[in-house]
């Protein structure tokens, strides 16, 4: 390791004094002039993990649905999943690391890790398309080069299609081939092949409006459509020719608004995505014949998912365990249907992508997907081999159901949660199916809920047990809860600190949205009351 090196070219991307920043689910973010250290000093970590790993690893510079004077950056291990926590850990320490401790933390990485400096190392790197991305990257690309790490830029990419990068770079080709050509490929080839089973005429379900946020996927969209026009007919909104990136739409507006994004005239039925800034969020919705509007989000899309997959398991006669991850804020009507109706086994974990794509990994089929469009279906390895070979061997019915099985396999990009990959996915089973948007809607209907924060001191009051829908502390406060729940009807109520912010967050459902309101409420007043709420009591009304 070149120490003198590394002091030198440290001291061109100087860290801001005072500024303290940590490794979270979503790597580092913050407003993008604070970054140009942290992307430096992640370039040095990524060739340490590469040289630990002796495989390829990701460098990802997006900040995803934040605004769009915001960047961010994270890590992507070498089988396309996020970074182990205990080299979370040593992210945070690197870069909040003074000019005079770096090379000491680079040291103390390396033996702790026992980190072979002799051996070779590989980075790849991708960026969204905010203004400060490219110069950003290239801060990341100055430390993979000054610890003699290679590199190969991608330049600009969705998230999830790095994750892909990685995920093929270190399976030898196997998962597929990690080029952008070499992903639309695999994706476009297997969704025209579903689509041709499909039996409905006409292209009434084959149009599709996309709202891209302003961002990356536009682009990456508009270049693969013609690999899939034959299946589908996509038209885009927000690609980024005039709006700010993931202002006043994208996925995340549109859910928690509950409206349209801007600049999307929708027709009544008319079915409707957005993506979010980095691609790796997708929620569905449209209006009604009365205009209002509806929306379909991640707990729809695994239910629509997860029942087909069961259907074509039934179909082959195989069976293998299929399971659907949530966390606590999924909604009580689907955990209900998707048990008692598609009699498929729903496991409830932490709220945050690693832990429901870790439980996924259990099954021979997981799906999981977050309230806000984050997700995808896991397949193990063992699935991949006896469903091809079902594909080959099966009389006409149950071949047809093991390729479309197949088809489907090769559609998700298992790497990630991928809006592009479940766009095509949920396009496809919507069109085998013979659904209309509004008949997938009409699946079950959402129990009303409500959702608030409530300041406090201190957040690490508060802690959680049961995939975080019971409060151990503060004394008293779940009991409270409990007491209140039972006054609703179909209601539940939790609450959980926030990960980066002194708030605690609340969660209620009942069987009406008034009910729903005044139990959120009642559980915020219970935390401002037991938790140590600052500022203003918490008023009813919304």
């Amino acid at each position: 390791m070149d120490l003198g090196a590394i002091t030198k070219y440290s001291a061109l991307h100087a860290k801001p004094n005072g500024l303290i920043l940590q490794y979270g689910t979503a790597g580092f973010r913050t407003k993008a002039e604070h970054l140009d250290h942290v992307m430096f000093r992640m370039g040095l970590l990524a060739v340490l993990r590469s040289k630990q790993t002796k495989s390829t690893i990701g460098v990802m510079v997006t900040a995803s649905h934040n605004p769009e004077e915001d960047n961010g950056v994270k890590l992507v291990d070498p089988l396309g999943e996020m970074l182990a926590p205990s080299w979370e850990e040593h992210a945070t320490c690197l870069a909040n690391a003074e000019e005079q401790d770096m090379q000491r933390v680079l040291i103390d990485i390396s033996e702790k890790e026992a980190v072979n400096l002799q051996q070779d190392a590989f980075v790849i790197i991708g960026r969204d398309t905010r203004p400060s991305s490219e110069k950003l990257s290239q801060s990341v690309i100055d430390g993979v080069t000054v610890l003699g790490g290679q590199f190969h830029d991608y330049g600009l990419l969705t998230t999830p299609q790095l994750h892909y990068m990685v995920y093929c770079r270190n399976t030898g080709g196997r998962y597929g081939k990690a080029t952008i050509e070499g992903y639309y490929q695999k994706l476009s080839k297997a969704f025209v092949e579903l689509t041709k089973q499909a039996s409905c005429s006409g292209d009434e379900y084959r149009s599709l409006k996309v709202d891209c946020a302003n961002g990356i996927g536009a682009l990456k969209l508009r270049e693969m459509e013609h690999y899939f026009s034959q299946g589908l007919s996509v038209q885009l909104f927000n690609d980024g020719s005039k709006g700010k990136l993931n202002h006043l739409c994208g996925a995340d507006f549109v859910k928690s608004h509950q409206k349209p994004p801007q600049g999307m005239e929708i027709k009544s039925n008319e079915r409707c995505c957005s993506f979010d800034g980095d691609a790796d969020r997708i929620v569905y919705y449209y209006h009604d014949a009365d205009g209002h509007f509806h929306l379909i989000d991640g707990d729809k899309i695994a239910t629509l998912i997860s029942s087909f997959l069961k259907e074509l398991l039934v179909e082959i006669g195989e069976s293998l365990n299929i399971g659907v991850v949530q966390t606590a804020y999924a909604n009580g009507s689907s955990t209900r249907y998707l048990e008692e109706v598609m009699k498929v086994p729903v496991y409830c974990t932490k709220t945050g992508v690693k832990h429901l794509h870790h439980k996924a990994q259990e099954f021979d089929i997981g799906v999981y997907f977050e309230a806000n469009g984050h997700g995808t279906a896991l397949f193990s390895t063992a699935v991949e081999m006896k469903i091809k070979q079902s594909a080959e061997q099966l009389e006409d019915k149950k071949r047809k159901a093991a390729k479309m099985l197949e088809n489907i396999i090769d559609l998700f990009n298992q790497a990630a949660g991928d809006a592009i990959s479940d766009m095509l996915v949920i396009e496809a089973i919507l069109a085998l199916k013979g659904l209309t948007v509004q008949q997938w809607d009409a699946l079950y209907t959402d129990l009303p809920n409500r959702q608030l924060k409530v300041q406090v001191a201190d957040r690490r009051v508060i802690s959680t047990t049961d995939a975080e829908r019971q409060a151990v502390t503060p004394p008293g406060l779940q009991e409270a809860i409990n007491d209140l729940v039972k006054k609703y009807k179909l209601s539940r109520a939790f609450v959980r600190p926030s990960g980066t912010e002194d708030v605690v967050r609340v969660y209620a459902e009942a069987d009406s949205q008034e009910s729903a309101d005044h139990l959120a409420h009642e559980v915020s007043l219970a935390v401002f009351q037991l938790a140590g709420g600052i500022g203003e009591r918490p008023q009813p009304g919304f």
